[in-house]
Protein backbone atom coordinates (compact mmCIF):
# COMPACT_ATOMS: atom_id res chain seq x y z
CA UNK A 1 0.00 0.00 0.00
CA UNK A 2 1.38 2.93 -1.00
CA UNK A 3 0.42 6.18 1.65
CA UNK A 4 0.74 9.92 0.74
CA UNK A 5 -1.35 12.30 2.28
CA UNK A 6 -0.38 15.13 0.38
CA UNK A 7 -2.68 17.69 2.22
CA UNK A 8 -6.00 18.27 0.35
CA UNK A 9 -5.75 17.15 -2.81
CA UNK A 10 -4.82 13.07 -1.38
CA UNK A 11 -6.70 10.29 -4.05
CA UNK A 12 -10.08 9.26 -2.10
CA UNK A 13 -8.73 5.79 -2.45
CA UNK A 14 -5.05 6.34 -0.57
CA UNK A 15 -7.41 8.59 1.50
CA UNK A 16 -10.05 5.38 2.17
CA UNK A 17 -6.86 3.23 3.36
CA UNK A 18 -6.00 5.63 5.87
CA UNK A 19 -9.09 5.65 7.43
CA UNK A 20 -9.43 1.93 7.62
CA UNK A 21 -5.57 1.79 9.31
CA UNK A 22 -6.98 5.12 11.90
CA UNK A 23 -9.91 2.67 13.10
CA UNK A 24 -7.68 0.44 14.55
CA UNK A 25 -5.18 2.71 15.81
CA UNK A 26 -8.37 5.12 17.46
CA UNK A 27 -9.36 1.61 18.90
CA UNK A 28 -6.16 0.94 20.29
CA UNK A 29 -5.98 4.12 21.97
CA UNK A 30 -9.46 4.11 23.26
CA UNK A 31 -8.57 0.51 25.23
CA UNK A 32 -5.31 2.69 26.29
CA UNK A 33 -7.34 5.60 27.94
CA UNK A 34 -10.70 3.17 28.91
CA UNK A 35 -7.62 0.82 31.05
CA UNK A 36 -7.29 4.62 33.48
CA UNK A 37 -11.01 5.69 33.52
CA UNK A 38 -13.32 3.15 33.75
CA UNK A 39 -12.43 2.02 37.49
CA UNK A 40 -12.96 5.29 38.38
CA UNK A 41 -16.58 5.83 39.36
CA UNK A 42 -16.25 1.55 40.65
CA UNK A 43 -13.40 2.48 43.00
CA UNK A 44 -15.55 3.51 45.65
CA UNK A 45 -16.72 -0.12 45.81
CA UNK A 46 -13.95 -1.82 44.83
CA UNK A 47 -11.68 -0.22 47.84
CA UNK A 48 -14.69 -1.20 50.22
CA UNK A 49 -14.96 -4.53 48.55
CA UNK A 50 -11.18 -5.24 48.65
CA UNK A 51 -11.26 -3.20 52.44
CA UNK A 52 -8.72 -0.93 51.22
CA UNK A 53 -7.70 2.98 52.25
CA UNK A 54 -7.23 6.38 50.99
CA UNK A 55 -3.85 5.27 49.63
CA UNK A 56 -5.13 2.03 48.15
CA UNK A 57 -7.90 4.29 46.36
CA UNK A 58 -5.52 6.76 45.14
CA UNK A 59 -2.95 3.95 44.04
CA UNK A 60 -5.06 1.65 41.73
CA UNK A 61 -4.76 4.56 39.64
CA UNK A 62 -1.23 5.97 39.96
CA UNK A 63 0.04 2.33 39.25
CA UNK A 64 -1.53 2.36 35.69
CA UNK A 65 -0.77 6.07 35.25
CA UNK A 66 3.21 5.47 36.61
CA UNK A 67 3.82 2.09 34.29
CA UNK A 68 2.19 4.18 31.44
CA UNK A 69 4.25 6.86 32.30
CA UNK A 70 7.92 5.35 32.54
CA UNK A 71 7.12 3.23 30.08
CA UNK A 72 5.76 5.69 26.95
CA UNK A 73 9.83 7.13 26.04
CA UNK A 74 10.96 3.25 25.88
CA UNK A 75 8.02 2.59 23.42
CA UNK A 76 8.94 5.94 21.44
CA UNK A 77 12.15 5.16 21.06
CA UNK A 78 11.34 1.36 19.89
CA UNK A 79 9.13 2.77 17.69
CA UNK A 80 12.43 4.58 16.07
CA UNK A 81 14.16 1.22 15.52
CA UNK A 82 11.74 -1.71 15.48
CA UNK A 83 8.70 -2.07 13.13
CA UNK A 84 5.91 0.56 14.90
CA UNK A 85 2.90 -2.69 13.76
CA UNK A 86 4.44 -4.90 15.38
CA UNK A 87 4.96 -2.69 18.60
CA UNK A 88 1.25 -1.63 18.50
CA UNK A 89 -0.11 -5.19 18.36
CA UNK A 90 2.55 -6.31 20.82
CA UNK A 91 0.94 -3.73 23.16
CA UNK A 92 -2.28 -4.78 22.69
CA UNK A 93 -1.57 -8.15 23.58
CA UNK A 94 -0.04 -6.96 27.01
CA UNK A 95 -2.96 -4.86 27.36
CA UNK A 96 -5.69 -8.07 27.19
CA UNK A 97 -3.33 -10.13 29.83
CA UNK A 98 -3.06 -7.19 32.21
CA UNK A 99 -6.76 -6.60 32.39
CA UNK A 100 -7.47 -10.68 32.45
CA UNK A 101 -5.38 -10.71 35.47
CA UNK A 102 -6.91 -7.53 36.77
CA UNK A 103 -10.47 -8.78 36.83
CA UNK A 104 -9.30 -11.75 39.00
CA UNK A 105 -7.65 -9.82 42.11
CA UNK A 106 -8.40 -10.28 45.32
CA UNK A 107 -6.89 -7.88 47.57
CA UNK A 108 -5.91 -4.29 46.57
CA UNK A 109 -1.77 -5.29 46.09
CA UNK A 110 -2.84 -7.89 43.58
CA UNK A 111 -5.23 -5.37 41.91
CA UNK A 112 -1.91 -2.63 41.90
CA UNK A 113 0.22 -4.99 40.71
CA UNK A 114 -1.83 -6.23 37.58
CA UNK A 115 -3.08 -2.32 36.63
CA UNK A 116 0.93 -2.30 36.16
CA UNK A 117 0.60 -4.55 33.34
CA UNK A 118 -2.30 -2.60 32.17
CA UNK A 119 -0.26 0.55 32.74
CA UNK A 120 2.31 -0.81 30.77
CA UNK A 121 0.49 -1.50 27.50
CA UNK A 122 -1.13 1.73 27.80
CA UNK A 123 2.02 3.79 27.29
CA UNK A 124 2.61 1.63 24.38
CA UNK A 125 -0.87 2.30 22.54
CA UNK A 126 -0.66 6.09 23.37
CA UNK A 127 2.77 6.67 22.68
CA UNK A 128 2.76 4.32 19.08
CA UNK A 129 -0.89 5.71 18.18
CA UNK A 130 0.46 9.32 17.02
CA UNK A 131 3.67 8.04 15.72
CA UNK A 132 2.03 5.77 13.33
CA UNK A 133 -0.52 8.79 12.80
CA UNK A 134 2.55 10.98 11.56
CA UNK A 135 3.32 8.27 9.03
CA UNK A 136 0.46 8.63 7.89
CA UNK A 137 -0.43 11.97 7.66
CA UNK A 138 1.02 15.21 6.80
CA UNK A 139 1.15 17.99 9.39
CA UNK A 140 -1.55 20.19 7.59
CA UNK A 141 -3.99 17.14 7.61
CA UNK A 142 -2.88 15.69 10.96
CA UNK A 143 -4.92 18.46 12.56
CA UNK A 144 -8.66 17.30 11.49
CA UNK A 145 -6.88 13.85 12.31
CA UNK A 146 -5.68 14.71 15.82
CA UNK A 147 -8.63 15.86 16.69
CA UNK A 148 -10.86 13.01 16.25
CA UNK A 149 -7.73 11.33 17.96
CA UNK A 150 -8.19 13.70 20.95
CA UNK A 151 -11.86 13.27 20.90
CA UNK A 152 -11.50 9.45 21.44
CA UNK A 153 -9.18 10.09 24.71
CA UNK A 154 -11.69 12.41 25.51
CA UNK A 155 -14.64 9.94 25.38
CA UNK A 156 -12.37 7.54 27.16
CA UNK A 157 -11.43 9.88 29.49
CA UNK A 158 -14.31 10.77 31.19
CA UNK A 159 -17.30 9.01 29.29
CA UNK A 160 -15.05 5.63 30.67
CA UNK A 161 -16.19 6.63 34.40
CA UNK A 162 -20.09 6.44 33.05
CA UNK A 163 -19.15 3.40 31.24
CA UNK A 164 -17.58 1.86 34.79
CA UNK A 165 -20.92 3.07 36.50
CA UNK A 166 -23.17 1.20 34.62
CA UNK A 167 -20.95 -1.83 34.61
CA UNK A 168 -21.02 -1.91 38.62
CA UNK A 169 -24.41 -0.96 39.25
CA UNK A 170 -25.62 -4.11 36.83
CA UNK A 171 -25.93 -7.42 39.59
CA UNK A 172 -24.97 -9.57 36.72
CA UNK A 173 -21.92 -8.39 35.93
CA UNK A 174 -20.35 -6.54 38.79
CA UNK A 175 -16.79 -4.31 39.03
CA UNK A 176 -14.77 -6.96 38.12
CA UNK A 177 -16.23 -6.47 34.34
CA UNK A 178 -14.55 -2.75 34.00
CA UNK A 179 -11.26 -4.83 33.89
CA UNK A 180 -12.52 -6.95 30.82
CA UNK A 181 -14.86 -4.81 28.82
CA UNK A 182 -11.53 -3.37 27.41
CA UNK A 183 -10.85 -6.79 25.96
CA UNK A 184 -13.17 -6.60 22.72
CA UNK A 185 -12.19 -3.61 21.84
CA UNK A 186 -8.42 -4.84 22.19
CA UNK A 187 -8.48 -7.89 20.04
CA UNK A 188 -10.67 -6.20 17.51
CA UNK A 189 -8.35 -3.51 17.22
CA UNK A 190 -4.98 -6.53 16.84
CA UNK A 191 -7.42 -7.96 13.64
CA UNK A 192 -8.12 -4.40 11.81
CA UNK A 193 -4.40 -3.18 12.34
CA UNK A 194 -3.06 -6.64 11.00
CA UNK A 195 -5.81 -6.54 7.70
CA UNK A 196 -5.60 -2.41 7.09
CA UNK A 197 -1.99 -0.97 8.51
CA UNK A 198 0.71 -1.59 5.86
CA UNK A 199 4.30 0.59 6.51
CA UNK A 200 7.11 0.16 4.58
CA UNK A 201 10.06 -1.40 6.45
CA UNK A 202 12.68 0.95 7.72
CA UNK A 203 16.49 1.24 6.71
CA UNK A 204 18.31 -1.73 8.30
CA UNK A 205 20.88 -0.77 10.80
CA UNK A 206 22.26 -1.73 13.99
CA UNK A 207 20.60 -1.35 16.70
CA UNK A 208 21.65 -0.31 20.26
CA UNK A 209 18.68 -0.29 22.96
CA UNK A 210 19.63 1.80 25.86
CA UNK A 211 18.79 -0.89 28.57
CA UNK A 212 20.83 1.34 31.23
CA UNK A 213 19.02 4.59 30.40
CA UNK A 214 15.52 3.02 30.49
CA UNK A 215 16.15 1.39 33.62
CA UNK A 216 17.30 4.69 34.92
CA UNK A 217 14.36 6.63 33.86
CA UNK A 218 12.34 4.58 35.11
CA UNK A 219 13.68 4.17 38.92
CA UNK A 220 14.32 8.00 38.85
CA UNK A 221 10.61 8.75 37.98
CA UNK A 222 8.87 6.06 40.07
CA UNK A 223 10.72 7.12 43.06
CA UNK A 224 9.47 10.33 42.82
CA UNK A 225 5.82 9.99 42.32
CA UNK A 226 6.00 7.10 45.54
CA UNK A 227 7.25 9.70 47.16
CA UNK A 228 4.55 12.27 45.99
CA UNK A 229 1.66 9.35 46.77
CA UNK A 230 2.88 8.73 50.28
CA UNK A 231 4.31 11.74 52.16
CA UNK A 232 1.96 13.57 54.11
CA UNK A 233 -0.04 10.32 54.82
CA UNK A 234 2.80 7.40 55.62
CA UNK A 235 5.04 10.01 56.75
CA UNK A 236 5.70 13.83 57.11
CA UNK A 237 6.28 16.10 54.06
CA UNK A 238 9.48 17.33 55.76
CA UNK A 239 11.00 13.88 56.93
CA UNK A 240 14.23 11.48 56.46
CA UNK A 241 11.68 9.56 54.55
CA UNK A 242 11.04 12.54 51.86
CA UNK A 243 15.08 13.60 51.81
CA UNK A 244 15.73 10.35 50.90
CA UNK A 245 13.28 9.69 48.19
CA UNK A 246 13.36 12.91 46.44
CA UNK A 247 17.34 13.21 47.06
CA UNK A 248 17.47 9.38 45.23
CA UNK A 249 15.28 10.25 42.62
CA UNK A 250 16.96 13.42 41.51
CA UNK A 251 20.42 11.57 41.61
CA UNK A 252 18.83 8.63 39.43
CA UNK A 253 17.79 10.96 36.94
CA UNK A 254 20.57 13.21 37.25
CA UNK A 255 22.90 9.78 36.02
CA UNK A 256 19.93 9.13 33.23
CA UNK A 257 20.83 12.70 31.44
CA UNK A 258 24.64 11.70 31.92
CA UNK A 259 23.88 8.18 29.91
CA UNK A 260 21.14 9.96 27.35
CA UNK A 261 24.15 12.34 26.30
CA UNK A 262 26.86 9.65 25.76
CA UNK A 263 24.81 6.77 24.52
CA UNK A 264 24.41 6.01 21.22
CA UNK A 265 20.59 5.98 20.88
CA UNK A 266 19.26 7.26 23.94
CA UNK A 267 16.04 6.77 24.95
CA UNK A 268 15.06 10.55 25.39
CA UNK A 269 17.52 12.26 23.19
CA UNK A 270 18.70 14.95 24.62
CA UNK A 271 18.68 16.97 21.51
CA UNK A 272 15.15 17.15 21.97
CA UNK A 273 15.51 19.75 24.99
CA UNK A 274 17.21 22.60 22.47
CA UNK A 275 14.06 22.81 20.79
CA UNK A 276 11.97 25.24 22.12
CA UNK A 277 9.08 24.73 21.03
CA UNK A 278 9.53 20.82 22.16
CA UNK A 279 10.72 22.16 26.34
CA UNK A 280 7.24 24.29 26.18
CA UNK A 281 4.96 22.08 24.85
CA UNK A 282 6.18 19.65 27.64
CA UNK A 283 5.48 22.41 30.52
CA UNK A 284 2.08 23.23 29.06
CA UNK A 285 1.24 18.91 28.57
CA UNK A 286 2.34 18.50 32.69
CA UNK A 287 -0.91 20.69 33.45
CA UNK A 288 -3.16 18.97 30.87
CA UNK A 289 -2.00 15.37 32.45
CA UNK A 290 -2.95 17.11 35.93
CA UNK A 291 -6.67 18.47 34.26
CA UNK A 292 -7.00 15.15 32.26
CA UNK A 293 -6.73 12.57 34.95
CA UNK A 294 -6.93 14.00 38.37
CA UNK A 295 -10.57 15.56 37.53
CA UNK A 296 -12.07 12.31 35.89
CA UNK A 297 -10.59 10.46 39.17
CA UNK A 298 -11.57 12.87 41.89
CA UNK A 299 -14.71 14.23 40.47
CA UNK A 300 -16.05 10.50 40.75
CA UNK A 301 -15.38 10.47 44.11
CA UNK A 302 -16.82 14.08 44.43
CA UNK A 303 -20.18 12.72 42.80
CA UNK A 304 -20.41 9.41 45.06
CA UNK A 305 -19.29 11.09 48.63
CA UNK A 306 -20.09 14.58 48.39
CA UNK A 307 -23.21 14.31 46.20
CA UNK A 308 -24.32 10.55 47.20
CA UNK A 309 -24.71 9.55 43.48
CA UNK A 310 -24.53 5.56 42.59
CA UNK A 311 -21.27 4.75 39.84
CA UNK A 312 -23.96 5.30 37.25
CA UNK A 313 -25.67 8.46 37.81
CA UNK A 314 -21.76 9.57 38.69
CA UNK A 315 -20.61 8.83 35.26
CA UNK A 316 -24.03 10.44 33.62
CA UNK A 317 -23.55 13.61 35.42
CA UNK A 318 -19.70 14.23 33.60
CA UNK A 319 -21.21 14.27 30.46
CA UNK A 320 -20.35 18.17 29.72
CA UNK A 321 -16.49 17.13 30.53
CA UNK A 322 -17.11 14.36 28.11
CA UNK A 323 -19.00 16.51 25.48
CA UNK A 324 -17.38 19.49 25.92
CA UNK A 325 -13.76 18.30 25.52
CA UNK A 326 -15.39 15.98 22.30
CA UNK A 327 -16.26 19.02 20.41
CA UNK A 328 -13.68 21.32 20.85
CA UNK A 329 -11.25 18.66 19.89
CA UNK A 330 -13.05 17.70 16.36
CA UNK A 331 -14.04 20.96 15.50
CA UNK A 332 -10.85 22.65 16.38
CA UNK A 333 -8.87 20.09 14.56
CA UNK A 334 -11.27 20.52 11.59
CA UNK A 335 -10.38 24.23 11.50
CA UNK A 336 -6.84 23.98 11.86
CA UNK A 337 -6.40 21.31 8.96
CA UNK A 338 -8.53 23.98 7.13
CA UNK A 339 -6.49 27.08 8.19
CA UNK A 340 -3.10 25.69 9.23
CA UNK A 341 -3.38 28.01 12.44
CA UNK A 342 -3.02 26.40 15.75
CA UNK A 343 -2.06 28.58 17.84
CA UNK A 344 -4.81 31.40 18.92
CA UNK A 345 -7.09 28.25 19.26
CA UNK A 346 -4.76 26.56 22.25
CA UNK A 347 -4.48 30.08 23.80
CA UNK A 348 -8.48 29.86 24.06
CA UNK A 349 -7.80 26.70 25.37
CA UNK A 350 -5.32 27.59 27.87
CA UNK A 351 -7.63 30.14 29.11
CA UNK A 352 -10.77 28.17 29.04
CA UNK A 353 -8.65 25.42 31.12
CA UNK A 354 -8.01 27.84 33.55
CA UNK A 355 -11.14 28.92 34.08
CA UNK A 356 -12.85 25.85 34.61
CA UNK A 357 -10.65 24.65 37.14
CA UNK A 358 -10.88 27.27 39.49
CA UNK A 359 -14.58 27.18 38.78
CA UNK A 360 -14.33 24.16 40.27
CA UNK A 361 -12.27 25.29 42.81
CA UNK A 362 -15.98 26.90 44.21
CA UNK A 363 -18.05 23.46 44.02
CA UNK A 364 -19.25 22.23 47.36
CA UNK A 365 -21.61 19.23 48.82
CA UNK A 366 -24.35 21.43 47.83
CA UNK A 367 -23.41 22.78 44.96
CA UNK A 368 -26.54 23.56 41.94
CA UNK A 369 -25.62 20.29 39.11
CA UNK A 370 -26.64 22.71 36.39
CA UNK A 371 -24.07 25.25 37.47
CA UNK A 372 -21.52 22.15 37.93
CA UNK A 373 -22.09 21.36 34.46
CA UNK A 374 -21.24 24.84 32.89
CA UNK A 375 -17.82 24.32 35.09
CA UNK A 376 -17.37 20.94 33.71
CA UNK A 377 -18.26 22.09 29.76
CA UNK A 378 -15.52 25.44 30.43
CA UNK A 379 -12.97 22.50 31.79
CA UNK A 380 -13.78 20.12 28.67
CA UNK A 381 -13.72 23.06 25.86
CA UNK A 382 -10.23 24.05 27.24
CA UNK A 383 -8.66 20.24 27.30
CA UNK A 384 -9.70 19.58 24.48
CA UNK A 385 -8.49 22.08 22.16
CA UNK A 386 -4.82 21.81 23.59
CA UNK A 387 -4.10 17.91 24.72
CA UNK A 388 -3.53 16.64 21.18
CA UNK A 389 -2.48 19.95 19.35
CA UNK A 390 0.71 20.05 21.57
CA UNK A 391 1.50 16.78 20.39
CA UNK A 392 0.81 18.15 16.91
CA UNK A 393 3.00 21.47 17.13
CA UNK A 394 6.44 19.17 18.65
CA UNK A 395 5.90 17.10 15.43
CA UNK A 396 5.75 19.68 13.35
CA UNK A 397 9.13 21.26 14.37
CA UNK A 398 11.27 18.22 14.75
CA UNK A 399 13.52 15.52 12.21
CA UNK A 400 11.69 12.53 11.48
CA UNK A 401 14.60 10.50 12.83
CA UNK A 402 12.90 11.52 16.24
CA UNK A 403 9.47 11.55 15.57
CA UNK A 404 8.76 9.14 17.98
CA UNK A 405 10.97 9.83 20.57
CA UNK A 406 9.84 13.17 20.51
CA UNK A 407 6.05 12.21 20.40
CA UNK A 408 6.46 9.92 23.40
CA UNK A 409 8.13 12.64 25.18
CA UNK A 410 5.89 14.53 24.93
CA UNK A 411 3.45 12.31 25.92
CA UNK A 412 5.64 10.79 28.91
CA UNK A 413 5.07 14.39 30.49
CA UNK A 414 1.59 14.42 30.45
CA UNK A 415 1.06 10.99 31.62
CA UNK A 416 3.47 12.19 34.21
CA UNK A 417 1.60 15.19 35.24
CA UNK A 418 -1.31 13.00 35.39
CA UNK A 419 0.14 10.66 37.33
CA UNK A 420 2.41 12.75 39.68
CA UNK A 421 -1.35 15.09 39.89
CA UNK A 422 -3.20 11.91 41.19
CA UNK A 423 -0.68 11.21 43.36
CA UNK A 424 -0.51 14.46 45.31
CA UNK A 425 -4.00 15.19 44.91
CA UNK A 426 -5.25 11.96 46.18
CA UNK A 427 -2.43 12.81 49.67
CA UNK A 428 -3.62 16.45 49.68
CA UNK A 429 -7.36 14.98 49.34
CA UNK A 430 -6.77 11.99 51.95
CA UNK A 431 -4.99 14.55 54.35
CA UNK A 432 -7.92 17.34 54.19
CA UNK A 433 -10.78 15.06 54.51
CA UNK A 434 -9.29 13.81 57.68
CA UNK A 435 -8.85 17.24 59.22
CA UNK A 436 -12.18 18.01 57.93
CA UNK A 437 -14.16 14.84 59.35
CA UNK A 438 -12.23 14.95 62.56
CA UNK A 439 -13.29 18.47 63.25
CA UNK A 440 -16.64 18.12 62.06
CA UNK A 441 -17.45 14.90 64.53
CA UNK A 442 -16.04 17.11 67.13
CA UNK A 443 -18.39 19.34 66.94
CA UNK A 444 -21.02 16.54 67.16
CA UNK A 445 -19.28 15.35 70.54
CA UNK A 446 -17.95 11.74 68.51
CA UNK A 447 -14.11 11.37 68.49
CA UNK A 448 -13.07 10.06 65.16
CA UNK A 449 -11.25 6.42 65.42
CA UNK A 450 -7.83 6.51 65.76
CA UNK A 451 -7.91 10.11 64.78
CA UNK A 452 -8.42 8.94 61.36
CA UNK A 453 -11.52 10.24 60.30
CA UNK A 454 -10.71 10.19 56.21
CA UNK A 455 -7.88 8.13 55.95
CA UNK A 456 -10.39 5.06 55.19
CA UNK A 457 -13.37 5.43 52.03
CA UNK A 458 -16.30 5.81 53.85
CA UNK A 459 -19.87 4.16 52.46
CA UNK A 460 -22.05 6.83 53.33
CA UNK A 461 -25.22 5.78 52.77
CA UNK A 462 -24.42 3.21 56.00
CA UNK A 463 -23.39 6.27 58.41
CA UNK A 464 -26.34 7.75 60.20
CA UNK A 465 -27.55 11.51 58.90
CA UNK A 466 -25.58 13.88 61.25
CA UNK A 467 -22.04 12.01 60.32
CA UNK A 468 -23.06 11.46 56.53
CA UNK A 469 -23.70 15.02 56.63
CA UNK A 470 -20.18 15.87 57.81
CA UNK A 471 -18.42 13.25 55.77
CA UNK A 472 -20.30 14.59 52.24
CA UNK A 473 -19.03 18.58 53.21
CA UNK A 474 -15.63 17.35 54.13
CA UNK A 475 -15.23 15.68 50.46
CA UNK A 476 -17.18 18.65 49.08
CA UNK A 477 -14.36 20.69 50.55
CA UNK A 478 -11.63 18.63 49.84
CA UNK A 479 -12.38 18.07 46.42
CA UNK A 480 -12.92 21.73 45.95
CA UNK A 481 -9.64 22.87 46.86
CA UNK A 482 -7.85 20.15 44.83
CA UNK A 483 -8.58 22.26 41.82
CA UNK A 484 -7.89 25.37 43.13
CA UNK A 485 -4.50 23.82 43.66
CA UNK A 486 -4.10 23.18 40.13
CA UNK A 487 -5.12 26.36 39.13
CA UNK A 488 -1.27 28.05 39.31
CA UNK A 489 -0.54 25.00 37.10
CA UNK A 490 -2.76 26.21 34.54
CA UNK A 491 -1.56 29.79 34.45
CA UNK A 492 2.32 27.90 33.84
CA UNK A 493 0.33 26.35 30.84
CA UNK A 494 -0.88 29.19 29.53
CA UNK A 495 2.36 31.40 29.52
CA UNK A 496 4.17 28.61 27.95
CA UNK A 497 1.39 28.52 25.16
CA UNK A 498 1.87 32.08 25.02
CA UNK A 499 5.64 31.91 24.32
CA UNK A 500 5.11 29.07 21.17
CA UNK A 501 6.25 30.45 17.88
CA UNK A 502 3.40 29.62 14.90
CA UNK A 503 5.46 27.75 12.64
CA UNK A 504 3.26 26.86 9.01
CA UNK A 505 2.08 23.02 9.03
CA UNK A 506 3.87 20.62 7.00
CA UNK A 507 2.28 18.96 3.72
CA UNK A 508 4.33 15.80 3.80
CA UNK A 509 3.97 12.83 5.75
CA UNK A 510 6.99 10.88 8.02
CA UNK A 511 7.04 8.08 5.52
CA UNK A 512 7.93 10.84 2.34
CA UNK A 513 10.50 12.96 5.03
CA UNK A 514 12.10 9.61 6.02
CA UNK A 515 12.55 8.39 2.03
CA UNK A 516 13.91 11.86 1.29
CA UNK A 517 16.85 10.79 3.98
CA UNK A 518 17.56 7.89 2.36
CA UNK A 519 20.95 8.04 0.70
Amino acid sequence: MTVTTEAPSAPPRVRREVLESLIGLLLGMFVAILSSSVVSTSLPKIIADLHGSQASYTWVVTATLLAMTVSTPIWGKLADLFNRKLLVQLSLVLFVVGSALAGLAHSTGTLIGFRVIQGLAAGGLTALSTVVISDLISPRERGRYMGILGGVMSVGMVGGPLLGGVITDTSWLGWRWNFYVGVPFAILAIIVLQKTLHLPALPRRRVRIDYLGATLIAAGVSLLLIWVSLAGQEYAWASRQTAAMVAGGLVLLALAVAVELRTAEPIIPMRLFRNRTVVLAIIASVTVGVAMFGTSVFLSQYMQIARDKTPTQSGLLTLPMVLGSLVSSIVVGQIISRTGRWKRWMVLGGVLTIAGIALMGTIGSHTSFVLLSIYMAVLGLGVGMTMQNLVLVVQNSINVRDMGAATATVTFFRSMGGAMGVSALGALLGNRTAELITEGLARLGIRAPGGAGGRSIPDVSALPAPIRTVVEDAFGQGVAELFLAAVPLAVISLIAILLLKEVPLGTKTGIELAREELP
